[in-house]
């Protein structure tokens, strides 16, 4: 008897004379013609393809020099052909193709992640980060036509974002057009600090030439300017040891207060230095920061540290660097084309535009 009404129920429930029904022409989205068995081997086959996207993302083979760490390129290639192919099982699934238009950006192929960028437009034409995306990555490109135009779109739909993009592209511009500088200068008015950013460990746990050049810096500046607090940043273990760790140790030893040195030891990336070493300068209420790494990197840890500061403060605020000798810097007086496009990469990521948003691969 209760098998028969519920029978009854459910009939009543999906006929037309129990309830208004829209009219067919008035549904106007792509409903799935699939049944549940074929929706649960689908999403399978989805979450297949993430997870190896994701171990591939996790592969510990990089690019590595002074100012630069990168994924290897077959690498990235692999995670977009895994992300694309996701995308085809679920085209609503447009974090699919923000994922697989950064994982271009990571391989330097900026003209491929526009395409994608604005294949989410296709299907999202109001889009926040779309648009955001192609008014930096265009920008880059020099196409002023196209930044002019996604301005514009952005404009009727987040005057703020508008505002905080022309921020990001002009503290850039004023960044690389400022000439590196390997000269101790005197310490500004106020609350001053020394940011010096970490560099990978060897395989043992010692320390790098390169991270032993920027301590060499540091420990100079901190003699000369002896009220300043000085943060040290790195986190990526190594035989159970971390670059800020190191650091401080290797300054204590060579005769610098342990009371003036912050730790971080967590910070992954360049990013992450500035995300996380930026509180240590909000709660010391720090005016002005130098800071220190390779010739070739410090560009971009200039323009992270001051994006991280318009969250945290102290506001005011102002950094200069001191670029380590990596290099002659009269060979980098100009940024490569590469360490422009890391500026900009991270400059969003600290912004807080996650490069990979599509579970499990997820990262800011």
């Amino acid at each position: 008897m209760k098998r028969t009404l519920l029978t009854l129920s459910l009939t009543a429930i999906l006929s037309s004379s129990f309830y208004s029904t829209p009219s067919i022409a008035a549904l106007d989205a792509v409903q799935p013609q699939i049944n549940y068995t074929e929706m649960t081997s689908q999403r399978q086959v989805v979450d297949q393809l993430l997870n190896d996207a994701y171990q591939v993302f996790k592969n510990p083979s990089r690019i590595s020099h002074a100012g630069f760490t990168a994924k290897m390129p077959s690498n990235m290639e692999m995670i977009t052909s895994n992300l694309l192919d996701a995308y085809k099982l679920e085209p609503y699934r447009v974090d699919l193709l923000f994922s697989a238009a950064n994982a271009q950006i990571y391989n330097s192929n900026v003209d491929r992640a526009i395409e994608l960028f604005t294949q989410i437009l296709d299907v999202a034409p109001d889009d926040v980060d779309a648009h955001s995306y192609l008014v930096i990555w265009q920008n880059f490109k020099g196409n002023k036509s196209e930044v002019t135009k996604h301005l514009n779109a952005l404009e009727q739909l987040n005057k703020g974002r508008v505002a905080d993009l022309k921020k990001i592209m002009s503290t850039i511009d004023r960044i690389v057009d400022t000439p590196l500088s390997n000269t101790i200068k005197k310490p500004a008015k106020g609350n001053n600090a020394i940011i010096t950013l970490g560099y990978a460990l060897n395989p043992d746990g010692s320390m790098n030439d390169i991270l032993i050049d920027r301590l060499n810096a540091t420990l100079t500046m901190a003699k000369k300017n002896p009220n300043t607090y000085i943060v040290v940043t790195g986190g990526v273990p190594k035989n159970h040891k971390t670059e800020g760790k190191l650091m401080a140790d290797w300054l204590v030893k060579n005769g610098i207060d342990k009371s003036r040195i912050i730790e971080d030891n967590y910070a992954r990336s360049t990013v992450e230095n500035a995300l996380y070493s930026s509180y240590a300068l909000a709660r010391h209420d720090i005016d002005h920061a130098t800071i220190i790494s390779s010739a070739s990197h410090v560009r971009r840890g200039q323009a992270l540290f001051e994006v991280a500061s318009w969250q945290t403060g102290p506001k005011g605020i102002t950094f200069d660097t001191y670029a380590a000798n990596d290099r002659p810097l009269e060979e980098l007086k100009v940024p490569t084309g590469g360490e422009l496009l890391g500026i900009y990469r991270d400059a969003l990521r600290v912004y807080g535009m996650w490069s990979y948003r599509s579970y499990p691969l997820e990262q800011r």
